[in-house]
C-alpha cells in the first residue's frame, strides 16, 4: 500500500508517505504559510519515497477539528489531488490522530486529546484503545477549559496536545497520569489510522470528503479582533 497523508490543522505542517513498510515524513512549523508550503512538501516527500501520485492507493488528511483555514486547506488540497489522480480519500479526525501519536510515542492506551481552539476554548475528545482500534469515550467537542471534565479513572489517562500547553493547569486539575503537550496530529499518525480503513474499503470520493467542524462560528466581532482573539 502506498499512502500519502498530511495535516494542516495546527500551526504545524505535517506530511507523510508510507510505502511498503517504509516511512518518509516531514514536520515543520508553518504558522500561516500552510497554503504555500503544503504542495512543495508533498512533492518532496513523494520524491524521496520514490512514489508518483498515480502510484498511491489513497490519500488521508487531517479533517479537523482545528484551525478553520488549516482544515479547509487540507480538505481542498486532498480533493484536488484525488480528483486529478482518480484516488479515494480518508478523512481522519485530528484528535484521534493525537491519540495515535500518544500511543506510538508513549504507549498510551487511554488518551484525552486536547488542542488549543483559540477564543479561550479547547477542542477535546477521549479515546481508549481496544484490540487494534480506538473507541470513542467522548467525541470531539469545543469547550472552555474549566468545563473539560475528567474521564472516569482519570489517573489512568494520558493527556496529548497543545491545549495542555495553553492551559498548563488543566492536566493537574483533571488528575491525568501524564501529559505531552508537544504532540501534534502528525501525518504519520493519520496514515496509521487510515491504512486499515483503506484495506476495508472505508474511503470516500473526493467530492464527498468533508472537514470536521466542531465550532461553527467563523467570524469575530470588531472588539474580539482588536483584542487579538483568533479563530
Amino acid at each position: 500500500m502506498n499512502l500519502l497523508a498530511f495535516d494542516t490543522s495546527t500551526r504545524w505542517l505535517s506530511v507523510a508517505c508510507a510505502t511498503h513498510g517504509r516511512w518518509v515524513t516531514r514536520d515543520e512549523p508553518a504558522g500561516q504559510a500552510h497554503s504555500e508550503r503544503l504542495l512543495p512538501l508533498v512533492d518532496a516527500v513523494l520524491t524521496e519515497a520514490g512514489v508518483a501520485l498515480a502510484d498511491l492507493t489513497a490519500i488521508a488528511f487531517g479533517a479537523g477539528p482545528g484551525s478553520f483555514t488549516g482544515v479547509r486547506i487540507a480538505c481542498g488540497v486532498a480533493q484536488g489531488l484525488a480528483l486529478g489522480a482518480g484516488l479515494r480519500l480518508v478523512p481522519v479526525a485530528t484528535l484521534e490522530a493525537l491519540a495515535q501519536a500518544a500511543a506510538r510515542t508513549h504507549g498510551a492506551t487511554r488518551v484525552l486529546a486536547c488542542l488549543d481552539a483559540r477564543m479561550r476554548e479547547v477542542y477535546v475528545a477521549a479515546y481508549r484503545r481496544e484490540a487494534d482500534a480506538w473507541l470513542v469515550q467522548s467525541g470531539p467537542a469545543v469547550l472552555h477549559p474549566a468545563d473539560v471534565a475528567a474521564p472516569p479513572g482519570a489517573n489512568a489517562w494520558f493527556g496529548a496536545g497543545d491545549g495542555f500547553a495553553s492551559y498548563p493547569d488543566l492536566a493537574a486539575r483533571l488528575g491525568l497520569a501524564a501529559c505531552d503537550a508537544a504532540l501534534i496530529p502528525d501525518a504519520r499518525s493519520i496514515a496509521e489510522l487510515a491504512m486499515p480503513r483503506v484495506a476495508k474499503g472505508e474511503t470516500v470520493a473526493a467530492a464527498d470528503a468533508l472537514p470536521l467542524y466542531v465550532r461553527h462560528r467563523v467570524a469575530l466581532t470588531t472588539a474580539e479582533r482588536d483584542a487579538g482573539v483568533r479563530l
